[in-house]
């Protein structure tokens, strides 16, 4: 099992992050990516991911929701962590409209950089898109050529969107959204449409606790420890061995990542 997307640096982690780590290596998670979300949470992730070789790695970028601090200092910052062995991609980078805490044209700009920035160093993508599907998909496509690889990380879109990002190569993750009863059924239904060698699972912990847990943690947090859970609802609905998955899943991961 690999976990594509922790947000280890989250202060929901500060009182027990050695503990979350231990306790996914104990459910049999055998690799994590730590998410950079900011110039200094990238640094963060690379640092925590550096305390755990060979099981840690890191993304470096700017989250949409953060991209009005993207500037020529982020940008360095960012390409200098790039050259981290720890860093193994470039995001989480994106457009999301949902919220627009950063204003619409200064994410298409951090968006847009970061692509660059991707391309020039041959390194893979950790997307976000959220309500801003066909402006991501403008902003993106004239760079796949360039990039050695992208995931749409924590994808919860329509059909429509599924099958574009399919079509234009991209990898899917998926998180325990899908086991929502009340948001997830539409993504449910469609999992058996992404092949097996474009899955990706992941947590995005500390958020999105998969809701139908038999037993949730009191604190309602989400951690790695969890993603046994997300595997074998997934490999249910579609069908698949959970074993057989969690193998397929992390082979992918490693394979898109290069380690």
């Amino acid at each position: 099992m690999f976990e594509i997307g922790v947000n280890l640096t989250s202060n929901q982690f500060d009182k027990d992050r050695v503990q979350v780590v231990e306790r996914a290596r104990a459910a049999g998670v055998s690799g994590m990516l730590i998410t950079g979300t900011s110039g200094a949470e990238s640094l963060e992730a690379q640092a925590l991911a550096a305390q755990y070789p060979l099981f840690c790695w890191s993304t470096a970028g700017v989250h949409p929701h953060q991209a009005s601090s993207w500037n020529s200092e982020t940008e360095q910052s960012i390409r200098t962590l790039a050259a981290s062995p720890q860093v193994v991609a470039i995001g989480e980078c994106g457009l999301d409209f949902n919220r627009n805490f950063s204003p619409a044209d200064q994410q298409e700009i951090a968006f847009s950089a970061q692509l660059a920035l991707a391309a020039e160093l041959a390194m893979p993508v950790f997307l976000h898109c959220r309500d801003a599907h066909p402006r991501f998909s403008d902003l993106l496509k004239p760079w796949l050529n360039k990039l050695p690889g992208a995931v749409v990380h924590c994808f919860t879109g329509s059909e429509q969107e599924l099958e574009l990002y399919l079509s234009l190569g991209l990898s899917i993750g998926i998180t325990g959204w899908v086991c929502d009863e009340r948001r997830g059924l539409e993504l449910r239904a469609m999992l058996s449409q992404i092949p097996a060698d474009r899955l990706l699972l992941e947590t995005d912990a500390p958020y999105l606790l998969p809701r139908d847990m038999p037993e949730k943690p009191k604190n309602r947090r989400n951690e790695p420890a969890f993603l046994p859970h997300i595997i074998h609802q997934v490999a249910l609905w579609r069908g698949d061995d959970p074993a057989w998955l969690a193998q397929k899943t992390a082979d992918n991961a490693r394979a898109l990542f290069g380690i």
